[in-house]
């Protein structure tokens, strides 16, 4: 029998899967109150500068002593749409400064179901316009997003390119869902291996969504047409109920045309970059992401 080392750690973060039986201001103050446990700042913190983009949205820059000023990271937090911060993703946010050099300008979107879909898409596409309104280059804005950040980095990438703006070089997208129908077989052979159930899939489509067609590609990005997209570095979980569903979106990109890195992290569950505190795994995911960024932002 093999031993996976991090079960310990699966039980533990497992236990914090939201309740749907609770008020959605509990399950919010809940997650964010689990995430943060696991976000402590090492070194020196960054400094912060809140922004409002537009009504309802407000952007945070992120700097710390190694950001070049010119260079940004346009961030979208994960949380099923539904949940999530840039307060509880700050410790993150803040390695992502590190590693890539550069500011990060991280997007409290709004949340479903106050505001579902397409709601978050516009958001990031006013955050991306915010950006190039205030002077800053496409070739240096890099879009990143976790988990449902993932999925809108792919959804403002396809709307720029039907809107005919001027496109970032590339895309940053770890565990991305890129399909709303989660009908890989991953989503069953790994349920014992991720923390994310299928319940938790199935609320998050119902709750974003609100019985609008998940074939629609913005809510699916499987199902766009992808030519015409820069490149893409993705990051997954072998362990991931959402596996096969991003597998299947990264081999449609390269039949489409699309540069795409792929890379499978062997044993790993959804969103482990989070816990860069606690599994090594992680901080080498956040180091490759730094070696990207820092490539794409410097030419």
């Amino acid at each position: 029998m093999i031993c996976d080392p991090h079960e310990d750690f699966l039980t533990i973060i497992r236990s914090y899967n939201p309740d749907p039986k609770k008020p959605l201001a509990v399950v919010r103050r809940e997650f964010s109150a689990f995430y943060e446990e696991f976000q402590e700042i090492a070194g020196e913190p960054p400094e912060l500068e809140r922004v409002e983009i537009s009504p309802g949205v407000i952007g945070y820059w992120i700097s710390v002593r190694e950001s070049v000023t010119d260079r940004v990271v346009l961030f979208f937090h994960s949380g099923g749409f539904t949940l999530g911060s840039t307060q509880d993703h700050l410790g993150f946010c803040t390695r992502i400064a590190r590693a890539a050099r550069a500011r990060v300008f991280s997007v409290d979107y709004r949340l479903a179901p106050e505001h579902p879909f397409p709601a978050p898409v516009a958001d990031a596409i006013e955050a991306y316009t915010h950006l190039l309104a205030h002077g800053y280059l496409p070739h240096r804005i890099l879009p990143a997003g976790l988990s449902s950040g993932g999925t809108l980095v792919l959804d403002l990438l396809l709307s720029a390119r039907d809107k005919s703006l001027r496109l970032p070089q590339a895309g940053i997208c770890l565990s991305p869902a890129t399909d709303m129908l989660f009908c890989g077989e991953s989503v069953t052979k790994n349920r014992d291996l991720d923390w994310v159930t299928a319940a938790r899939l199935d609320s998050m489509r119902t709750v974003y969504l609100t019985g609008h067609d998940p074939h629609d590609p913005l809510a699916s990005p499987m199902y766009a047409r992808l030519n015409g997209l820069p490149k893409l570095y993705i990051q997954a979980g072998s362990h991931e109920l959402m596996f096969d569903g991003i597998g299947s979106f990264v081999d449609k990109a390269r039949w489409a045309g699309v540069p795409v890195q792929f890379e499978v992290w062997e044993g790993m569950f959804h969103n482990w970059q989070l816990f860069a505190n606690q599994i090594p795994e992680a901080r080498e995911a956040i180091d490759r992401i730094g070696v990207f960024a820092r490539d794409v932002l410097s030419r």
